[in-house]
């Protein structure tokens, strides 16, 4: 145990004496630490209380020189553009009085460069800056006085002394006078054209002074030259001057051709080319590409677009054939526009693009076909709007004046007749020996406008030149076709709608027009059909389908008038007092007064039916109305209740006279002698003709004649009345005796 505490012992000395220096060591490391510290204690407190101070001091000397030297330098540079301002303003000055007009206008250009710079400062607003805002305006303005000024002697307008410039005694008095020798004093600086217009494009005025000479360019010269075939344009050069006016010639057509309006148009441009426009404008732009620009070429950009247009609407349009035979002379139309339009380029009116002009040139089948088309449904139009009662007299050997077409099978139709002959030899002909008349299908003999007639030879005309025209060309002159019949249906109804229902005869003439119509129709599209483009003959170049819309259309027409004849009818027996009391002469007086009025209307109608409407037609209309008439009467004599002997009298004398005159209302031939065939077939056209000349018979019977004209219901009495209208007759006709009731038994 000793021994053991002991080396214990000696292991802790062992350590402590290796401890010791180690303690030693770190004991003066941290008296050496406090030493600096307080050293640097000592050195902050000195920055803070010395060297900051003197630092403070420094940066803001520093700041407030940096600050003087920037306003200095603001100073400087306001200074320099304000001597640069006042040099360009010396400058100015000096080149325009000796008329250098490009340099003073550049210079002019460099003053507002150098004021705008000055304006664009902000925080250093100088008063003096709208004083010389105020020379500047002042300066441009003398500047574009005196460019005013020389462009004014240079191009010398002389106008009409009138306001109406567009007539042609004024437009011959118009004048355009270019100045071609500069003064003594402008030779010095080049020509005056070009540093006049070049110092306006300087100022940025050279657009509005070519825009404004553009339009008086165009009103004046080019466009009267455009619309006048009469005029020409004469150019009379002198020495210092050259004068653009106008001469006045003897047209040979309306319009003038294309090839004479390009000569004349190209002419004008020429001259205003060599002596004002052919002006580049190098000295006032910087970019290399755009000095190749001339004055030409910027003032064919404003005019251009309008003078195209102009070229087209009142030159190339009216070119336009209007038959498909002369296509094939409009090429020199569109040769002719070429080289026109190559004259331009090469005077630099016009770029390198292919214009509208020569675009609407060389569509020329579209045009022709569009034109074409618009000339037929104006002239359709036109014939529509006309008036109808101008007639023409159809009859079935009528046909529409139209060459006739070539059969498109024409040999398979010999082959046909070769193989029919060898077939006649051999067999037994079994055809019917009676034939249909060559007039069966046949338009009967009838009266149409001769505006119709006119109509539909404009549709074979035009489908005529369908047929010799372009795919394109026939497919939109077929429709035109179709467009004339669809614009007849929906225009002619509304136009003439008044007449129709207030005049019968037009009313009557209306309804032949569309079956006239409707007739052509069913054939029209057969008749054309292997003519048309290939695309039509599939079956699409048919007008069948418009056919039952032309005959509803005359037939409502005419039954629209059928039905106010007939209320005037009916209203005029309506004053007849209901036939009753005819012993009364007041009461048979307007009874008889009934029906001649009646009578006379019928004759009236029959006069100006005549000769228009279809023998058959006029029958049934003649026969419906008189039917109606008749009719009336019948209803109101059976109705009445108590008829006396005289009455039967006079009702009968009454019904007389509808049978002796009503016939004689049936006169649709103007030759009298053969409308008697058809006022003996009155009964055949109206239906109450038979009940009422029985009617007429039982007024004037006795009841045993009466009895045997029913003959137990065999008889003709019982084929047009029942047994209770005749059963109330007797009662009215006869008093209540044993044999009226005997003759009442035998009814039934």
């Amino acid at each position: 145990l000793p021994s053991a505490q002991g080396e214990v012992c000696n292991m802790i000395n062992k350590k402590y004496n290796e401890f010791l220096p180690s303690m030693q060591s770190a004991e003066e490391l941290v008296s050496q630490v406090d030493g600096l510290s307080s050293n640097i204690d000592l050195l902050r407190a000195g920055i803070e209380n010395e060297v900051q101070r003197d630092l403070n001091v420094a940066v803001a000397e520093f700041t407030e020189l940096k600050q003087q030297l920037e306003r200095d330098t603001l100073v400087l540079s306001i200074l320099k553009k304000l001597q640069e301002f006042d040099t360009a303003i010396k400058e100015y000055n000096t080149a325009l009085l000796e008329k250098k007009y490009v340099a003073a206008a550049q210079q002019l250009e460099k003053a507002r460069s150098n004021l705008k710079m000055l304006e664009s400062r902000k925080g250093f607003e100088l008063k003096i800056l709208k004083a010389l805002s105020t020379e500047l305006t002042v300066q441009t303005q003398n500047m574009l006085y005196h460019l005013g000024e020389e462009w004014q002697k240079l191009t010398v307008w002389k106008l009409p002394p009138s306001k109406e410039s567009s007539s042609l005694e004024s437009v011959m008095q118009s004048e355009l006078h270019l100045c071609t020798v500069p003064s003594k004093e402008e030779e010095i600086a080049g020509p005056p054209v070009a540093s006049v217009l070049q110092a306006f494009a300087v100022l940025g005025e050279l657009h509005t002074k070519l825009k404004t000479f553009g339009q008086l360019l165009l009103k004046l010269i080019l466009k009267p030259l455009i619309s006048y075939p009469s005029l020409r344009p004469l150019v009379e050069e002198q020495s210092d001057v050259v004068i653009l006016r106008f001469k006045s010639e003897e047209p040979n057509l309306d319009h003038s051709s294309p090839v004479e309006v390009f000569d004349k148009t190209k002419l004008v441009l020429e001259v205003l080319h060599k002596y004002l426009l052919n002006v580049p404008l190098e000295e006032c732009v910087e970019d290399k590409k755009e000095c190749k620009v001339t004055l030409s070429e910027l003032l064919g950009d404003m005019i251009w677009e309008e003078l195209s247009d102009c070229l087209i609407r009142n030159c190339l349009v009216n070119s336009i054939p209007t038959n498909s035979s002369k296509l094939e002379e409009y090429v020199e139309v569109i040769k002719s526009t070429e080289e026109f339009e190559k004259a331009l380029k090469s005077m630099q009116f016009l770029k390198g693009d292919t214009t509208d002009l020569l675009k609407y040139a060389r569509n020329v089948n579209s045009h022709f076909a569009n034109k074409k088309c618009q000339d037929v449904i104006v002239a359709a139009r036109k014939l529509m709007t006309s008036e109808i009662h101008n007639t023409v007299k159809i009859t079935p050997d009528s046909s529409v004046a139209l060459p006739r077409l070539p059969d498109p099978g024409a040999g398979d139709h010999l082959k046909t007749q070769k193989t029919s002959k060898l077939v006649h030899s051999e067999v037994v002909n079994l055809e019917n020996e009676t034939k249909l008349s060559q007039y069966t299908f046949s338009l009967p003999t009838c009266r149409i406008s001769s505006s119709v007639e006119k109509l539909m030879e404009l549709a074979y005309q035009t489908l005529l030149e369908a047929t010799a025209s372009t795919d394109q060309c026939c497919i939109q002159l077929f429709y035109s076709v179709r467009n004339i019949f669809q614009l007849f249906y929906d225009v002619v109804p509304t136009y003439h709608k008044e007449n129709l229902q207030k005049l019968p005869q037009l009313a009557a003439i209306h309804h032949n027009n569309c079956m006239y119509i409707a007739h052509h129709l069913l054939t029209l599209g057969h008749q054309f059909r292997y003519r048309l483009t290939s695309i039509l003959c599939d079956g699409t170049a048919t007008f069948v389908d418009m056919v039952p819309g032309f005959r509803r259309l005359g037939m409502e027409c005419f039954l629209a008038q059928m039905r106010v004849q007939k209320g005037e009818i009916l209203e005029r027996l309506s004053s007849a007092r209901n036939f009753s009391n005819m012993d009364d002469e007041e009461n048979y007086c307007a009874a008889n007064r009934a029906i001649r009025q009646v009578l006379h209307q019928l004759k009236r109608l029959g006069k100006v039916w005549q000769d228009v409407l279809p023998v058959n037609v006029y029958c049934k209309a003649m026969g419906t109305l008189l039917n109606t008439a008749l009719t009336e009467i019948v209803t109101r004599i059976t109705a009445l209740e108590d008829i006396s002997a005289e009455d039967a009298d006079r009702l009968y004398s009454l019904c007389r006279t509808m049978v002796e005159e009503g016939p004689q209302v049936f006169t649709p031939l103007p030759e009298e002698d053969k409308n008697k065939k058809y006022q003996e077939e009155v009964p055949v056209y109206v239906q109450k003709w038979m009940t009422f000349k029985e009617l007429m018979i039982i007024l004037q019977a006795n009841l045993q004649e009466i009895v045997d004209q029913w003959a137990d219901g065999k008889g003709p009495l019982a084929a047009e009345f029942s047994p209770a209208e005749v059963k109330s007759l007797i009662r009215a006709l006869f008093q209540n005796t044993e044999r009226r009731a005997a003759a009442l038994a035998k009814i039934k």
